[in-house]
């Protein structure tokens, strides 16, 4: 029997179906990123630290939506999940748009949260699977729609903004999208296929166990603080990019281009990561990415108010937004491939821990930047935030971790 009568599909169809569903998780992201100050302005939230406890909602949905991303995803599988959480995760965008309390806000961003993260889970099994009927390594062709599709959410919600579009019809456009992307594609997500033997598995639980009562090995624990940082600096762009220049540049609608410019470079970045393992090397590469993250954002914070013309600032600080999306675009593959290198922990486990350790940056920011904001200025803690790129360039080139054969 060929492949084909086996799947039920041509495995080229099931690939792009998988992929639709990633460029559906990015455009539904980048779609709620790019309406941040239009929603911040619609429920008039000027007390910054209280902003920075509704963003809060989101990454606290994310964190409880870990155990139950592993329990749903092993119980229900992954082509299920895929279907829920992604119609999941379009519901609430669309509720967000449609929220007229700050309260009933906190609760949709905290439901989006949780659907982000089971669509992750979900689709990233999926996107193995993909691997696995394939027999070779394409997952980041699937990371790399996601970029696009996100770019692409940037520039509609540009459009959207410069239009005069609220938040709610946006959104209802983008969920319908969504959903009919989901009732196309469904057909062609696969049921998970467990391969371990049960010698496999009986292995893997002896390993598991051996690690258990152990304290994480020091190179995890460093690429984990790694990780912190860069989503530090994510959640930095991701959420308060727009704020930032509407607040600080204080620019017309038409003109507010950050978060758009950072989600292009980072896109950019992305595709070009694997060229430039090639010509620098990874550890290289994380230098120069914290040494981009350092300057561009203090050729905002400190360069982007001294001009007296309009263009000058936009263009000065979309420098600066274009050189953190480069930097931040590289981190978390790398950190990811260095510890498939070099990690002596099972690569299951160790994912889970770096994981772990990395996503308290999630937590972190809201709160930090908004405490930053409120007390002084933005610009300040984006100030702060630039710092940890300097102190990945540090980390990368004085630890011992970091020294490997390119």
């Amino acid at each position: 029997m060929d492949l084909k009568h086996q799947l039920g599909y041509p495995k080229e169809h099931i690939r792009w179906a998988v992929l639709s569903f990633f460029l559906a998780q990015g455009l539904c992201f980048s779609s709620w990123a790019s309406r941040i100050p239009d929603i911040k302005e619609h429920f008039e939230v000027d007390y910054a630290f209280y902003w920075g406890l509704v963003l809060f909602m989101i990454p606290v949905g994310k964190f409880v939506a870990i155990p139950l991303a592993g329990y749903l995803v092993s119980k229900l599988g992954s082509r299920i999940m895929v279907q829920v959480s992604i119609m999941g995760y379009a519901l609430s965008l669309f509720a967000i748009g449609a929220a007229e309390h700050i309260y009933a806000l906190g609760v949709f961003l905290f439901s989006f949260g949780v659907f982000w993260n089971l669509c992750d889970i979900s689709l990233n099994t999926q996107g193995i699977g993909i691997e696995r009927l394939y027999g070779r390594t394409i997952m980041a062709s699937f990371h790399g729609g996601w970029s696009l599709a996100a770019c692409l959410g940037a520039l509609i919600g540009f459009i959207m903004i410069v239009s005069d579009v609220s938040p709610f019809y946006h959104f209802s456009f983008i969920a319908i999208i969504i959903l009919l992307t989901t009732f196309i594609s469904r057909k062609y997500l696969q049921e998970d296929v467990i391969i371990e033997t049960p010698q496999q598995e009986k292995t893997f639980q002896k390993e598991t166990q051996s690690f258990n009562w152990r304290k994480p090995e020091r190179l995890l624990l460093q690429l984990g603080l790694m990780g912190l940082f860069a989503l530090i600096v994510e959640s930095a762009m991701f959420d308060w990019s727009g704020i930032y220049f509407e607040s600080v540049l204080q620019v017309p609608k038409a003109l507010q281009i950050g978060f758009l410019v950072f989600m292009v470079m980072m896109t950019v970045g992305r595709f070009l990561t694997n060229y430039a393992y090639r010509l620098l090397g990874k550890k290289k590469v994380i230098q120069v990415a914290g040494s981009f993250i350092f300057a561009g954002f203090f050729i905002s914070a400190w360069l982007g108010e001294i001009f007296d013309t309009m263009a000058l600032k936009v263009i000065v600080n979309s420098l600066g937004f274009m050189l953190v999306g480069l930097g931040i675009s590289c981190m978390v593959p790398t950190i990811y491939s260095i510890v498939g290198m070099k990690a002596k922990t099972p690569v299951g486990i160790a994912l889970t821990i770096l994981s772990s350790i990395s996503f308290v940056g999630s937590l972190i920011a809201p709160l930090l930047i908004g405490a930053i904001t409120q007390a002084f200025n933005i610009k300040y803690a984006y100030m702060l935030v630039g710092l940890l790129g300097l102190g990945i360039v540090l980390m990368a080139t004085f630890n011992s971790a970091f020294k490997m054969k390119e």
